[in-house]
């Protein structure tokens, strides 16, 4: 194999090494962005049940609401 194609390989690896840490970097932001939100979905769930009393606000499933 001829150096100036040993070049090039080496080239495309360390554009790939790099494409891939950033790739890696977004993950990561992904994920704490997908933890922080979980943990506010669950505590406006824990809210709603203190809010409500723990059941959906007195309606069952088939009960009209009120104002029908």
């Amino acid at each position: 194999m001829s150096e100036q194609r040993w070049i090039e390989i080496e080239t495309k690896i360390s554009h790939q090494e790099a494409l891939l840490e950033d790739l890696n970097q977004v993950i990561c932001k992904q994920q704490e962005t997908i933890d922080l939100l979980e943990k506010k979905i669950a505590g406006l769930i824990e809210r709603f049940r203190e809010i409500t009393g723990g059941d959906s606000g007195g309606l069952s499933g088939n009960e009209k609401p009120p104002h029908y």
